[in-house]
C-alpha cells in the first residue's frame, strides 16, 4: 500500500451558528435534539481541504480508514470520482472485503477501511453522501498529481459558442 490515511467524521454542537469562529459554547440542548452546527472531518472545518489535504500520485494505491465518531450520525462515505476496489465493513480486516463499492456505510461509533488505486490526476472530494453536511463543513480533498490518462478520462474542452 502506497498511502494510508485515517479520517474521522464528527459533529460539533454549539450555541453559536455555523461559521462562527473563536471560542464557542457547547449546546447540550442541540446535542440531545441531534442538531449539530458543524459536521467535520479530522476535528474542524477545512481540516482536509484548506489545511491538510490528503495527497497521492497517479498509480498509487490508497487505503483510507474512515471512522464516524458521531456521537449521533452515521456516515455514507464516498470519494467523488472514485470506486473503492475493496471495503472492509465495520473495520473488520479479517472478514472478506466487499469489492467495487461506490459508497460505504459507517455507523456512529464505527469504522471501515477502503482501498483503491488512483488512475488520473485531480482533486477528489471526500464526503458523507448526505451531501447537505458538506455545507456545514464535512468535506475533504485527496489531491492526486501525475500524468493524465486519456484512455480513462479525457476532459471535454469548452466549445467556442461565439
Amino acid at each position: 500500500m502506497d498511502r494510508e490515511f485515517y479520517v474521522m467524521q464528527g459533529e460539533i454542537y454549539t450555541e453559536e451558528a455555523f461559521g462562527t469562529s473563536g471560542l464557542l459554547t457547547e449546546s447540550y440542548e442541540k446535542l440531545l435534539n441531534e442538531r449539530p452546527e458543524f459536521f467535520v472531518m479530522n476535528g474542524h472545518v477545512g481540516a482536509l481541504t484548506d489545511h491538510y489535504p490528503l495527497k497521492a500520485q497517479v498509480g498509487e494505491s490508497v487505503r483510507i480508514f474512515y471512522g464516524s465518531g458521531g456521537p449521533n450520525y452515521s456516515a455514507a462515505f464516498h470519494v467523488i470520482g472514485e470506486i473503492f476496489d475493496r471495503v472492509h465493513p465495520y473495520g473488520s480486516l479479517t472478514s472478506p472485503p466487499l469489492e467495487n463499492v461506490q459508497t460505504a456505510m459507517v455507523p456512529a461509533g464505527g469504522a471501515i477501511m477502503t482501498e483503491f488505486t488512483t488512475q488520473v490526476p485531480g482533486t477528489y472530494v471526500l464526503v458523507d453522501h448526505a451531501l447537505s453536511r458538506a455545507e456545514r463543513g464535512l468535506a475533504g480533498h485527496l489531491i492526486v498529481e501525475g500524468e493524465e490518462n486519456h484512455e480513462i478520462f479525457n476532459p471535454m474542452e469548452e466549445e467556442d459558442t461565439a
